[in-house]
């Protein structure tokens, strides 16, 4: 027999929501993650490396790297090479569409 869990989730799959509720709901996971605000906080006073954002939160390289790919998966960081680190940056650009396109799906743009 299936979970409760198991049986919304099909549910949820079933009813395919459109498009533009997808996408704001990836960001909207992305964010749920109190350690993903964190980096997205830290992101927002400068570009940092992963060995800072390691420092940072506290977890392991390969912890903070799973957390950074769901948060550029949901176009919140940018990551770019220099030799061998990763420099990461916050996606402005991304930032400022989530918040417009939230305000339009909620009938709230002024």
């Amino acid at each position: 027999m299936p979970s409760p869990a198991r049986i919304r989730s099909t549910i949820a799959t079933l009813t395919d929501p459109p498009a533009d509720l997808r996408a704001m709901a990836v960001v909207h996971k992305a964010l749920a993650d109190p350690t993903r605000l964190r980096i997205v906080q830290r992101l927002a006073q400068g570009d940092g490396t992963v060995s800072d954002l390691m420092r940072h939160v506290d977890l392991s390289q390969p912890l903070v790297s799973w957390h950074l790919r769901r948060l550029r998966v949901a176009g919140l960081v940018v990551t770019r090479r220099s030799g061998r680190e990763t420099i990461c940056s916050l996606g402005r650009e991304a930032l400022a569409r989530f918040h417009a396109q939230e305000r339009a799906l909620l009938g709230s743009e002024r």
